[in-house]
């Protein structure tokens, strides 16, 4: 697997399992509304298709927010004591 795509594997996975529910889910949906088979499947592929795609780069800003937002907390110093 080239260095591009071997990091997101995980991300890809998840990404593959949502997209098979969401055509599932789309495909039954628009056969209840349309009561076409055909018509259904046409009609659930595309609109998971794009929510795919958006979903992984989704997925990966929010890791780039949550590394970012861990690197620039900065670190807790022990309080001194006051002396009065």
């Amino acid at each position: 697997m080239s260095r591009l795509i071997r990091p997101h594997v995980p991300t890809l996975k998840k990404m593959a399992s949502y997209y098979l529910l969401h055509v599932t889910v789309a495909a039954a949906v628009a056969w209840m509304v349309t009561g076409s088979i055909w018509m259904a499947l046409t009609l659930s592929l595309l609109e998971p298709t794009v929510q795919a795609v958006a979903y992984f780069w989704h997925e990966k800003l929010w890791q780039r927010l949550q590394t970012r937002s861990a690197t620039d907390r900065p670190a807790i110093a022990p309080m001194k004591p006051v002396s009065t």
